[in-house]
């Protein structure tokens, strides 16, 4: 499988969508989990390094623009992060993930597994 974030994701969504074994499954998402933290964590890097030379009023419109409205009361970072995470949860790898974990949670199965429930 690929170790970019985004195909991993995409990889591992479709891997699971017929997928049964509980065991399995649980392992896809434990990779998911962690490619999703990866995929987050590089979106952010990149956010942060575009919206350094933007103004305030300039990222408020970014965020604006990514249903991520920097609220009253929100440090510069904090709206950095938040469109940050606005961006990746609108993406392909983010959706793939939730649907990984959709398709887990109708069997049963989470990153916690059943030795921690």
């Amino acid at each position: 499988m690929d170790t970019n974030p985004t195909a991993l994701l995409l990889d591992l969504a479709a891997n699971a969508r017929d997928l049964t074994d509980r065991d399995a499954l649980q392992h896809l998402l434990a990779a998911g989990h962690r490619a999703w933290c990866e995929g987050v964590a590089d979106v952010q890097s990149v956010i942060r390094r575009e919206a350094a030379s933007l103004s305030d009023a300039q990222l408020a419109e970014r965020c604006t623009a990514a249903d991520a409205a920097w609220e009253e009361g929100m440090t510069r970072g904090e709206a950095i992060s938040a469109l940050a995470f606005a961006t990746w949860d609108a993406s392909p790898a983010a959706m793939a993930y939730t649907e990984l974990a959709e398709r887990a949670a109708r069997l049963g199965v989470s990153l916690l597994g059943e030795d921690f429930m």
